[in-house]
């Protein structure tokens, strides 16, 4: 109860449809009627959300923080979790009766109330079956442990497959701050495809000591070995896997779509950095380890001399002046590069 107080929201609701009608964000519309869902994606231009009944719709934008700075903001103030797990800031906005139906998420995320209020049944089930069919993945029962309506600054944190329903009571905008919660199966498959992309092996198949077969649809031994041999030619290693990992987690969103600036002079950069210094593009994801830094998918060592104010751009989201000054030119080569590709702008 309480955990933002007087919170009332990063957007307002006008802001919502605006960012609705764009076709460059993504956008539900889910409409409930006794029991009943029906889903439509978006956009959705004004008109069309003007004409929708009183009650029992929702409409859900996703990740706004891509697209607004006070809702890449709101998501930052959830750092103590740490970026590599931090995902999207999603809003709803439901009116009476409103909500998408009993489901499960596949993500950790925390409700913050932001208008209105909404009544949450949520708990803990083995039965994670879904309705055959239907639009949406609803569950096919439903057996909720705890009951509670949530107003403006309240906050619900739901782990992974919580078993949950959220109804408006009356017109309500709800913020979704959810983290990444990836199955290993996922990652694994990730991984695999990243190896794959990597593999050169020389060599092709050949038998020439082969011995005409009187059981012709036995695996050879002989067969099994050599490939075998050139199957174990495939590795990896600590420092390989922390690479995949680094970049992995990384790597933009296939919808990110970066916007380099319209005028990029280095002597520009150069004279806005050392005044008002730098910050990180809200679309930009930057981690690093002990031995290496990741940006957007891709890779580098961490420069030795330059080593603390790299990790503090990824920690802070920003460096002052006095900051980039103190850089190395090599650094500001780097930055000044991020600048040219959309990743990195002056504050």
């Amino acid at each position: 109860r309480g955990a933002i107080p007087g919170f009332g929201g990063v957007l307002s609701r006008d802001e919502l449809f605006a960012l609705a009608a764009r076709d460059d964000v993504a956008s539900r519309l889910v409409r409930a009627s006794r029991g009943r869902y029906s889903l439509a994606h978006g956009p959705f231009n004004r008109r069309q959300l003007d004409a929708l009944p009183a009650r029992g719709w929702t409409l859900l934008v996703q990740s706004v923080n891509l697209h607004e700075d006070r809702a890449d903001a709101l998501m930052r103030r959830f750092a103590f979790v740490p970026y590599a797990r931090l995902d999207d800031v999603m809003i709803s906005y439901a009116t009476p009766g409103g909500g998408v139906g009993p489901h499960v998420d596949s993500y950790d995320v925390f409700l913050l109330q932001a208008a209105g209020t909404r009544r949450w049944r949520y708990g803990r089930q083995r039965d994670l079956s879904l309705v055959p069919n239907a639009p949406l993945k609803l569950l096919r029962s439903f057996t909720p442990q705890h009951d509670d309506a949530l107003e403006p600054g309240d906050m619900l944190y739901l782990p992974p497959d919580a078993a949950h329903d959220g109804v408006a009571i009356d017109a309500c905008i709800t913020y979704s701050i959810g983290f990444r919660a990836p199955r290993f199966q996922q990652i694994v498959e990730a991984f695999a495809d990243h190896l794959r992309d990597g593999v050169d092996i020389p060599g092709r198949y050949a038998d020439p000591a082969l011995h005409a077969s009187r059981a012709p649809a036995r695996i050879d031994s002989g067969l099994q070995r050599t490939l075998v041999a050139a199957l174990d030619e495939l590795r990896w290693n600590r420092a390989g896997a922390a690479r995949f990992i680094g970049r992995y987690l990384t790597e933009p969103k296939p919808d990110v779509v970066f916007e380099p600036p319209r005028r990029a002079s280095r002597t520009r950069f150069e004279q806005r950095g050392a005044r008002d210094g730098v910050r990180l593009d809200r679309r930009t994801q930057l981690l690093y380890d002990d031995e290496r830094y990741y940006l957007n998918g891709d890779d580098a060592p961490l420069p030795e001399h330059d080593r603390a104010a790299l990790t503090a751009l990824a920690d802070r989201r920003a460096l002052d002046a006095t900051q980039f000054a103190a850089l190395s030119e090599a650094a500001r080569d780097l930055l000044y590069d991020w600048h040219r590709h959309g990743y990195l702008a002056t504050a």
